[in-house]
């Protein structure tokens, strides 16, 4: 059994046992319940359920285990030849480590 489900703006596959990285969520805590109710599909062994926008009744119940994860560094390089114009700005993302623990629907 697996669900789309959107989290933070962006849609992951949610399925239980699984471990996933999401955008930063504030103001979390390292073993902290989280529930989303913004389930897009859900399939039951073969019977799948389309949203119409959400699946009405479902919810996937996730546990916080790192609330801060720095992804890879991200380096922006912009160069004008012969001007002696250089730029270099270096970037990284924030995220969340969370653990579905179970989805229901």
């Amino acid at each position: 059994m697996y669900a789309i489900v959107e989290i933070n703006g962006q849609q992951f596959k949610a399925e239980q046992g699984k471990k996933l990285f999401v955008n930063h969520i504030r103001e979390s805590e390292e073993g902290q319940t989280v529930e989303y109710d913004k389930v897009l599909l859900v399939d039951n062994d073969g019977a799948v359920t389309v949203g119409t926008p959400t699946v009405e009744g479902a919810k996937v119940v996730c546990e916080v285990i790192k609330p801060l994860v720095k992804g890879d560094k991200v380096i922006v390089f912009k160069m004008k030849r012969r001007k002696d114009s250089r730029k270099k700005k270096g970037h990284r993302q924030q995220y969340t480590q969370v653990e579905i623990k179970s989805v229901i629907a």
